[in-house]
């Protein structure tokens, strides 16, 4: 299996950082390409800062990579929490007018649970360390031995600038959307995300185009909240494989974050460009994951035939570095 993934460079964040550079904008931070390779995602918020957050992953399959985020309005040192009882600590993201998020690698958690398990939904016990976390995302990364087709994963986070961001998957060979198994997705994780207590504002979501065509601008709400009122500590919605495809131009509670790309492109594609932009500066897109079928890069050329087998990481420089927090009200009825 072929397999790229970018990690930090300590190096070169340090060198940033001193420059007075953050993290830009919505950014590739770990791409993954070969056969059966498998995407998982799920989002989790409440006020109770305690709860269950999950992965869906196939019988057989095996971990190779897990992220947990957690969205904040107002990053502190106190930000942080526990996942299945273990210990995480979060790295800063970058600063969005006080919006922000952190990730933490949480691979050596989250595999040895999913490794020879039993298949299916895994649920994973989560903690919040901070009242000013709305929620967190779960992210794993895994290969289906039995799915022979070859795949792409593409995960990009950070934050959403206010002129909004763009991405841009290649892939190494013309797309066939006949072809079995044909996937194109695209999942989004939004923090601060409020949109009225029934999701009916039409003041604070955000807009996704593909190929130039808006399929939605009604993204956001807080619909991974398990509260029954949307409030600080529960403002979250993530894209997960548990919920439906969303429609063209859906209503805001319709859009759940997860969309099919596939009406997007055309035969013969040897790209899709993917934009993203909350217009009213109110919510953070912090996270984008992409599954594509074929060997395909995101924001950069396709993978190349001799990147190595899953036990070679290699290993490149992106400026993961925060800037200073500034404090955000939530955004109420």
């Amino acid at each position: 299996m072929k397999l790229r993934h970018f990690l930090t460079s300590a190096a070169v964040a340090a060198a940033l950082v001193a420059a007075g550079a953050a993290h830009a904008a919505l950014a590739t931070s770990s791409s993954f390409s070969g056969a059966g390779v498998g995407l998982s995602t799920s989002g989790w918020g409440s006020t109770t800062q305690v709860g269950t957050i999950t992965a869906d992953v196939p019988f057989g399959a095996t971990v190779l990579a897990a992220y947990l985020y957690t969205s904040t309005y107002s990053w502190s040192n106190s930000v942080g929490g526990t996942l299945a009882a273990n210990a995480v600590s979060y790295t800063r993201l970058g600063d969005n007018g006080g919006l922000e998020a952190g990730r933490a690698d949480v691979t050596s958690i989250v595999r040895p649970i999913i490794d020879g398990g039993v298949g299916g939904i895994y649920n994973f016990k989560i903690t919040e360390a901070n009242g000013a976390q709305d929620g967190s995302a779960l992210v794993v990364i895994y290969q289906d031995p039995t799915n022979a087709a070859i795949q792409s994963v593409g995960i990009l986070d950070g934050f959403s600038l206010s002129t909004g961001d763009s991405t841009a998957i290649n892939f190494a060979t013309p797309l066939d959307k006949t072809a079995p198994g044909f996937r194109a997705e695209m999942r989004l994780g939004i923090g601060f995300s409020y949109d009225g207590s029934a999701c009916s504002f039409t003041s604070q979501t955000s807009t996704v185009a593909v190929n130039g065509t808006t399929i939605t601008d009604r993204a956001g709400c807080n619909d991974d909240s398990v509260d029954l009122s949307p409030d600080n500590g529960n403002l979250i919605t993530v894209g997960g494989n548990n919920d439906p495809f969303s429609g063209l131009m859906p209503a805001t509670q319709n859009d759940h974050e997860r969309y099919n790309l596939t009406n997007y492109i055309t035969n013969g594609d040897s790209s899709i460009a993917i934009r993203t932009r909350n217009p009213s500066g109110d919510d953070n897109i912090f996270l984008a994951a992409f599954l594509v079928t074929g060997e395909a890069g995101f924001n950069e050329p396709p993978v190349d035939n001799d990147v190595p087998e899953p036990e070679t990481l290699v290993l490149m420089g992106l400026a993961l570095a925060g800037l200073g927090a500034q404090r955000r009200f939530a955004k109420r009825m």
